[in-house]
């Protein structure tokens, strides 16, 4: 009895190094990104700074 167990046992150990693995490589899909980048407020601050120093000098 005891062989016949350690037979089973030897078989299980065998087949157990017996695996099998599969991974699927599929192609990388790359979008374009759209980026807003708002700058009217630089552009706001730069006219009343140039326009306020003028304001300034017809006030003088």
């Amino acid at each position: 009895m005891t062989i016949v167990f350690s037979f089973l046992w030897a078989g299980l150990l065998a087949n157990s190094g017996c695996t099998r693995h599969e991974v699927e490589v599929k192609p990388l899909e790359i979008k374009p990104i759209h980026i807003t980048i708002d700058v009217n407020v630089k552009v706001d601050r730069a006219l009343d700074d140039f326009f306020g120093d003028l304001d300034k000098a017809k006030r003088e």
